[in-house]
């Protein structure tokens, strides 16, 4: 197996990291260093990488953003803003208990780890720490994502149980949902994928329209009392 992979496998970084931490020679296999992109190393090897690296990678921020309606999560499309314009000392959540002190260097390689569409609002996850990245978004995760959405239309327990059986989007078939009724016009949808506009599609499928929909939590970090278009460091004890 590559080492790139492996390393990426192993949650020390993403691949594109490791090949840069190879190349600078601050990696080590089973004590040796290796130096070599493409370096291929048994399944059950010994790594590690430099105390410098370690350093690096503990400096590097992840935001957590209550995205608006009308911003773009990640390029920016014409006429739009991209959720990162938000992201300024302005605009940080007062009650941040983080410790973290706002930096113009955390908006650098910022990149969001899971989107929201432009129509949509709530908890959006920005970071430059690819570990995280890859375990909310990378192959294989299966972080939840838990959504209120408000839609139009009968809700009947027919179409409850058409939205938690099996549908297939794009020729794919989805993953289990768990969908509950919290009151005449708002349903919580709980997903551990999320294909594009996944649930607005669902909905439409069984006879209703959505509304507005809000992302409220991914895994165990929720969105709290954090206010729309404001934003807040991930604290070091919070893990998706």
């Amino acid at each position: 197996m590559r080492l790139s992979r492996l390393m990426s496998m192993r949650g020390l970084c993403s691949r594109r990291e490791a090949d840069r931490l190879i190349q600078l020679g601050q990696v080590q296999v089973d004590g040796i260093a290796v130096t070599e992109l493409g370096t291929r190393v048994s399944p059950d090897c010994r790594i590690s990488v430099s105390p410098s690296a370690q350093s690096d990678q503990r400096q590097r921020v992840t935001i957590l953003l209550n995205k608006p309606v009308g911003y773009v999560s990640a390029q920016p499309e014409r006429g739009y803003l991209p959720a990162t314009s938000l992201i300024s000392r302005h605009n940080q959540y007062r009650g941040d208990r983080s410790a973290l002190r706002y930096r113009p260097r955390h908006r650098h390689n910022l990149a969001p780890a899971g989107r929201l569409d432009i129509d949509s609002q709530g908890l959006l996850v920005l970071t430059q720490d690819g570990r995280i990245a890859r375990r909310l978004i990378g192959p294989g995760a299966a972080v939840e994502k838990e959504y209120l959405v408000r839609v139009q239309g009968e809700l009947t327990e027919t179409t409850l149980q058409g939205l938690r059986g099996t549908l297939s989007l794009d020729g794919h078939q989805l993953k289990p949902v768990r969908v509950e009724q919290v009151n005449t016009e708002q349903l919580q949808f709980v997903l551990i994928e999320g294909r594009k506009r996944q649930i607005r599609r669902m909905c439409a499928m069984v006879g209703l329209a959505v509304t507005g929909l809000k992302r409220v939590r991914i895994g165990a970090v929720t969105l709290g009392a954090l206010p729309e278009g404001q934003w807040r460091y991930l604290g070091r004890r919070e893990r998706f």
